[in-house]
C-alpha cells in the first residue's frame, strides 16, 4: 500500500515537472532531456522524502509512548484523588452534623434574622428611601445569603446594622429630606438635580412630581394640575415652619389617577368642531354683551346729566326728545304727544340693539350642544358596531367624550341669559326714563294751554 502511494506522488510530481519544462522545449531532443532530467531530480527529492517520513515515524514512535507513560500517571494520580474525595466528603458530613448540633437554638434565630431581612428587603426595595439610601440593598442582601446557606454566622456588627436600617426606615417615613440624585428626564437625558422626598410618600423637584421605578427617579410623563405642581418650588425652597403641598397618602396610586384625567383643554378638544363652535358663538354673544354695556352705560350718564341740565343737549335720547317739544311747543297736547312718541320709537332701536341676538345665542348654545352628542353617540355606536362591546372603557369614553358638548352648550347658555337680563335692564331703565320725562313734557305742555 505504502509502495503503491509513492508511485501515485511520484507520478503526479513528474506530471507537474514535466509540464513546467515541457514549455521550454523547442524540438523532441530538448523534450527528450528535460524529460530525462525531470526523472533524475523527481527520484532525489522522492528519496529525500521518504527519509524524512521514516524519521518523523520513528520520533512518532516515541511521543506515542511518552502520551502513554503520562496517562498511565495520571489514571493514578486520579485514582488517589478520589479516594481522597471520598474520605474528605465523609469527613465534612460529620462536620456538617457537628455543626448542625453545636448551633441548636441559634439555628432558630437565624431563621428568624433571615425572615426579618427578607421583609425588611423587600419593602425597602419599594421604599422612597432607597434613592437616598442606595448601599443597603447590597448589605442585606448578602446577610440573607449568609444567614440562609447554614455555613457562616452573621457578625454582631452586621446584626446591628440590620436594626439600624430598619429602624432608620422608620424614623426616614416622617422627615421631609432634600438631597441631590440622578433623575431621567422626559426626553431621556440624565441629570443630577436637588429632590425633595417627603417620607414614603412622594419625589419632588422645583416644579415637578417625580416617580420611583425599578431602582430608577424619573419624571412623571405627565404633571398634575398648577395648583399642586407650585407647591413642590415652595417646599424644596423652605428651610423651617409648614409649607403647603400636596401629598399622596397612597404612596403614588391617586397621583397616578390625578395625571390620567384630562385638563381643561383636552375635555374642551372632546368636543370637536361643534364643541369649538359653541365657544365661538358665546365668545359673539359676550363681545356683544360687553359692546351693549358701554353704550347703555354710556347713554344712561348722558340721560341722567341731561335731566339735571336745563340747557338741552342733542347727544342723548332725552335730549332729543326735549328738542322734538322745543319745535313743537304751539301744537296741540295730541299733536305734541304723537310727535314725542314717535320720537322714542327712533330712540328705541339703539337701545335695544344685540338684545335679540344675545338671548338668541342662549338658546342655540343648548340646541348646538345636543346636536354635538348625538352625533357624537352615532359614532360612538359605529365603533360598538365595529370593535363589539367587549371593552367597557371604550363605550365609556365614547359616551363621555359625547357629552361635552353639552356641557359646553349649558356652560354658554347660562352666563349668555344672566348677561342678557342684565343689559336688557339697563335698556329697559333708559325706556322708562324717556317715557316718564316724556309724559312730564306732555303733561306740562297741556297745563299751558288749559291755562291759555
Amino acid at each position: 500500500m505504502r509502495k503503491l502511494l509513492n508511485i501515485v506522488i511520484a507520478v503526479a510530481l513528474s506530471g507537474f515537472a514535466f509540464g513546467a519544462n515541457a514549455q521550454q522545449a523547442t524540438n523532441l531532443d530538448e523534450l527528450l532531456e528535460v524529460v530525462r532530467q525531470g526523472k533524475v531530480n523527481e527520484t532525489a527529492d522522492f528519496r529525500q522524502r521518504e527519509q524524512e517520513f521514516q524519521s518523523a515515524q520513528d520520533r512518532q514512535a516515541g511521543l506515542l509512548a511518552d502520551a502513554e507513560a503520562q496517562q498511565r500517571a495520571e489514571e493514578r494520580r486520579s485514582d488517589t484523588l478520589e479516594n481522597q474525595f471520598q474520605v474528605n466528603d465523609e469527613q465534612l458530613a460529620e462536620l456538617e452534623t457537628e455543626f448542625t448540633n453545636e448551633l441548636g437554638a441559634l439555628k432558630e434565630v437565624l431563621g428568624v434574622l433571615t425572615a426579618v431581612a427578607g421583609d425588611a428587603r423587600s419593602q425597602m426595595e419599594q421604599s422612597l428611601t432607597a434613592t437616598q439610601f442606595e448601599d443597603r440593598d447590597e448589605f442585606i442582601t448578602a446577610l440573607i445569603q449568609k444567614t440562609s446557606s447554614g455555613t457562616q454566622l452573621p457578625s454582631i456588627e452586621e446584626i446591628e446594622r440590620l436594626w439600624f436600617e430598619v429602624q432608620r426606615e422608620m424614623t426616614e417615613q416622617g422627615r421631609v429630606v432634600t438631597y441631590d440624585r440622578s433623575v431621567k428626564m422626559t426626553d431621556g437625558s440624565e441629570e443630577v438635580i436637588p429632590v425633595t422626598r417627603i417620607g414614603v410618600f412622594n419625589l419632588a423637584t422645583a416644579g415637578k412630581y417625580l416617580k420611583f421605578e425599578q431602582g430608577l427617579v424619573a419624571e412623571l410623563d405627565r404633571q398634575p394640575e398648577t395648583r399642586f405642581t407650585d407647591s413642590t418650588a415652595s417646599l424644596q425652597n423652605a428651610t423651617s415652619g409648614v409649607a403647603p403641598f400636596g401629598v399622596d397618602p397612597s404612596r403614588g396610586s391617586i397621583l397616578a389617577l390625578l395625571i390620567q384625567a384630562p385638563s381643561l383643554r383636552e375635555r374642551v378638544d372632546f368636543g370637536g368642531t361643534i364643541g369649538y363652535l359653541i365657544l365661538a358663538v358665546g365668545a359673539v354673544g359676550l363681545l356683544l354683551w360687553v359692546e351693549r354695556v358701554i353704550y347703555l352705560t354710556a347713554i344712561s350718564g348722558k340721560v341722567k346729566s341731561q335731566i339735571k341740565s336745563d340747557t338741552i343737549n342733542e347727544n342723548n335720547p332725552l335730549g332729543r326728545i326735549l328738542a322734538v317739544h322745543e319745535q313743537n311747543k304751539g301744537a296741540d297736547v295730541e299733536t305734541l304727544e304723537l310727535k314725542i312718541d314717535e320720537a322714542i320709537l327712533k330712540e328705541m332701536p339703539p337701545l335695544e340693539r344685540f338684545l335679540t341676538m344675545i338671548k338668541l345665542i342662549s338658546a342655540i348654545a343648548p340646541l348646538m350642544g345636543l346636536l354635538g352628542t348625538v352625533t357624537g353617540m352615532i359614532n360612538t355606536f359605529q365603533s360598538m358596531t365595529l370593535f363589539g362591546t367587549g371593552d367597557p372603557k371604550l363605550m365609556a369614553g365614547g359616551i363621555s367624550q359625547a357629552l361635552v358638548t353639552t356641557v359646553l352648550g349649558i356652560v354658554v347658555a347660562l352666563p349668555m341669559l344672566f348677561l342678557h337680563s342684565i343689559v336688557n335692564g339697563m335698556s329697559q331703565r333708559v325706556v322708562h326714563t324717556l317715557e316718564e320725562q316724556s309724559a312730564g313734557i306732555i303733561a306740562v305742555h297741556a297745563e299751558q294751554n288749559k291755562g291759555a
